[in-house]
């Protein structure tokens, strides 16, 4: 146990900057994107569509490798048992925390691997959040490389400003899994205040609302001379859309009744979430909730969706209010509220934010890309060696375990990062020649009411009767909200110290092998995953036709089903292969066959929708 001596002192430490190339990626709950900036030009890279959006959602079929982002997603209504979404929100939690989540969690939680962090079922795999993620960085960074032409091995990426340690230390794992080395992880918020510019713009305080699919954060910046710094950050890891669709996707199976399995909650999320996104630009939604126990139909008009998800909206205006309390500043005060986060384009969430602060808000930006911006100027800024100054600052109080079970914050929440303070700290027994530290992380009194994060052991103290040794023990968090803490004996020079790692990271060995595994199996890899994605693809075609056929079969010759159901065989003795390109070429050859059955069936469904009305009631 320690005993306290004197209060801390407080030293800066420097900023990293970091030479070559780099991309700025925000690793999203829903959706992640990643930007380039040149010359301050950011741009969002985007697939053959247009969209800049990556969803973050990983499907693990049997064979082949991952298959990430939107033809993952769509496999959620075939195969919803090997699909993965949300995985940032269970980032840095352990096996009791996701344990908690009960029927919110969407997935069987397997045996802990070594240390302690959790594993989910997936299909036949069992794969950690930090896998996962893993994954989808490795998808993002494919996807730049693609647009670059040239590898890709830097990034700055974005993390929730109430990201503990724990979670910020799995975001750079899976980082480093994907090949990817982080320059620096860099708050949501603060990200966004980057891409707006803020950092140039009149002096004055402004607040970023940030609420994504599975975290919310809420953070007030001081902009001064063109330097900004978060005076203060509240939140929450597990408030976001996703709660939004769990409200909606709940009515919708309450509304069925009877026994829902864990795979047929996943398939009634996407109806839920597709009515949400519907229900934010127009005033009703009506559709089917195909499951695999029977089809039913629903209905939603906007006034029903606010109130399932009020409560949650309300959550997010309480924790603006508590920020604002603790930082002794008033709504009116600010300059401007800056909109982060898909979520932040539903209708109900706009308005409370422009009634509470008493303005409409800032959303110029996109609000899905707006942090990725930031990210990728901050990449440019480190890499040109011109690092621009956040002052980020620490979302959670950081201390020891003093004398009956009592904290002793070293470092307080909401303190500027990077940072050192050190504290003295003496024995409290005669002749004591060890002293344990036992480092902790919250805001509560009592070390078994907040999280540990570790311990260790300083030996070697001479003996002295109670109270004369003098223990200086020093908190470092670097830039990326990362600790370390060394206890040093006044008399010997006798140091001890640890680099806070939660027990649920991985270990060097771990990390170790994977990258190892990754680099090994890189090519093997990528062609498992193409060969895996032709096949995906043209099964889905098989089976949109099969559904065609159910309903329109007869608009066929028997000579044109007949050619028709050939074709099929030879997509599928081509899918029994693994020869990619024959697959794709098979595909293509059933979309040309079945080209003239789409047209009658468009025909069809034209004159089925004007049956019955004349010219002038179609033209009005």
């Amino acid at each position: 146990m320690l005993l306290q001596i004197h209060e801390p002192g407080e030293t800066p430490l420097p900023h990293e900057n970091e030479k070559g190339l780099a991309v700025g990626i925000d690793l999203g709950t829903t959706n992640s994107v990643v930007a380039i900036s040149r010359e301050q030009k950011v741009e969002v890279v985007r697939d053959a569509r247009g969209s800049g959006l990556v969803p973050s959602v990983v499907a693990y079929p049997e064979e082949g490798g991952p298959l990430v982002g939107e033809i993952a997603r769509r496999q959620i209504l075939d195969r919803p048992e090997i699909v993965v979404s949300s995985i940032k929100r269970l980032m840095g939690r352990g096996v009791a925390e996701l344990e908690k989540l009960g029927a919110k969690l969407p997935y069987e939680l397997g045996p802990a691997a070594e240390g302690g962090m959790a594993r989910l079922k997936i299909g036949a795999r069992l794969l950690t959040p930090v896998e996962v993620s893993a994954d989808i960085l490795r998808a993002v960074k494919e996807r730049a490389e693609l647009a670059l032409g040239r590898n890709v091995d830097r990034a700055v990426v974005t993390v929730p400003a109430y990201f503990d340690d724990a979670a910020r230390t799995a975001t750079r794992d899976a980082a480093r899994v994907a090949g990817l080395e982080v320059l620096r992880l860099v708050a949501e918020p603060t990200a966004a205040a980057l891409a707006y510019g803020l950092d140039s713009k009149s002096e004055g305080l402004y607040a970023v609302f940030d609420l994504g699919g599975g975290t919310f954060d809420f953070s007030l910046l001081r902009l001064e001379k063109g330097v900004f710094q978060v005076l203060a950050t509240g939140g929450d890891a597990a408030l976001g859309g996703d709660d939004f669709d769990h409200a909606v996707a709940a009515r919708f199976l309450a509304e069925r009744g009877g026994e829902i399995s864990r795979e047929e909650t996943k398939q009634a999320l996407v109806a839920a979430r597709l009515a949400k996104e519907c229900l934010s630009t127009q005033d009703s939604w009506d559709g089917t909730l195909m499951l695999d126990s029977g089809d039913s139909d629903h209905a939603l008009d906007r006034a029903a969706l606010e109130a399932l998800i009020a409560p949650f909206v309300e959550r997010t205006i309480s924790i603006c209010a508590s920020v604002l309390e603790d930082a002794g500043v008033e709504a009116k005060e600010l300059g401007g509220i800056v909109l982060v986060g898909g979520s932040t384009r539903v209708p109900l969430v706009r308005r409370r934010v422009a009634e509470f602060f008493g303005r409409e808000p800032l959303a110029d930006i996109d609000p899905d890309e707006v942090v990725a911006v930031g990210a990728a100027l901050q990449a440019e800024a480190l890499t040109a060696g011109s690092d621009t100054l956040l002052l980020d600052v620490l979302p959670l109080s950081l201390g020891l375990e003093t004398m009956g079970g009592i904290v002793e914050k070293i470092v307080e929440r909401n303190t500027p990062i990077p940072v050192a303070r050190a504290q003295e700290f003496t024995t409290y027994q005669d002749g004591q020649a060890a002293m344990a530290i036992h480092v902790v992380q919250g805001e509560r009194e009592m070390v078994d009411q907040c999280r540990s994060l570790a311990r260790f052991v300083l030996d070697g103290i001479p003996p002295m009767v109670a109270g004369a040794a003098r223990i200086r023990v020093t908190f470092s968090v670097d830039a990326d909200g990362l600790l370390s803490v060394a206890a040093r004996e006044g008399t010997t020079g006798r140091e001890a110290r640890v680099e806070v790692k939660p027990s649920y990271g991985l270990s060097e060995d771990e990390m170790a092998a994977m990258l190892r595994a990754s680099i090994e199996n890189a090519a093997d890899d990528m062609e498992r995953r193409l060969l895996t994605e032709a096949r995906v693809e043209a099964r889905r075609a098989i089976n949109a036709l099969e559904a065609a056929l159910a309903v329109d079969a007869d608009l066929l010759s028997t000579e044109e089903r007949a050619t028709i159901d050939a074709t099929v065989e030879a997509v599928e003795r081509a899918m029994a292969g693994g020869d990619r390109h024959a697959i794709q070429g098979a595909a293509e050859e059933l979309e040309h066959r079945t080209k003239v059955f789409a047209e009658r069936r468009m025909d069809r469904g034209i004159r089925k929708a004007l049956a019955g009305r004349n010219v002038a009631e179609i033209g009005g």
